[in-house]
């Protein structure tokens, strides 16, 4: 895959920045989850890293003849607070990138024809649009004082689609395979 394009380019960099903060920050909150006795909200936040990773991987791939250093500007979300808080910097983190980022940089790349990272871009999007969706429901919970009541979760390694309880056959925004899901038991 070649970028032909500095500013699709440019938007690949920083969104590789920005999830590749997000997976970190993930994790850093799951381990912050589980000492206030909610694993499940805290098992969330890692398969939600995981996703994360995904699309930072993917956007990375789509920059592979992009050699050289770069300074990339990636908004994030930064501190570490109770889950409550927590859930809530990951809830708009999801929201900047499913109404402000992404749909620029998916649109740049469609008007710019860069197929690689319109790939990219439109993966995360759908992936973020169910993980702010999951983060409220897990926040609706912490607000209570409550755990998150969650079976399996699965994260498609492609795409980064997460779905609860239920496999889907294939992927609904990728087309994988059911067995490429990592899973995050219970």
């Amino acid at each position: 895959m070649s970028v032909n394009n500095a500013m699709t380019a440019d938007f690949l960099r920083s969104a590789y920045g920005g999830e590749s903060m997000a997976h970190m920050r993930y994790l850093i909150w799951g381990d912050v989850a589980d000492k206030e006795g909610m694993p499940n909200i805290g098992r969330l936040f890692r398969a939600i890293a995981y996703a994360e990773y995904a699309h930072a991987d993917n956007h990375f791939r789509v920059l592979d003849d992009q050699k050289g250093d770069y300074t990339v500007p990636a908004g994030a979300v930064f501190g570490i607070g109770t889950t409550v808080e927590n859930l809530q910097g990951g809830i708009d983190g999801e929201l900047h990138e499913i109404e402000q980022m992404y749909p620029v940089y998916l649109e740049t790349a469609r008007f710019q024809n860069e197929k690689g990272a319109e790939r990219a871009f439109h993966y995360a999007l759908e992936a973020e649009k169910i993980h702010a969706k999951l983060f409220q429901d897990a926040q609706d919970m912490a607000r209570q004082g409550k755990d998150m009541d969650i079976g399996t979760i699965y994260v498609c390694p492609i795409c980064g689609h997460t779905v609860a309880e239920h496999l889907p056959e294939k992927c609904p925004v990728c087309g994988a395979k059911q067995e490429m899901y990592k899973d995050f038991p219970a």
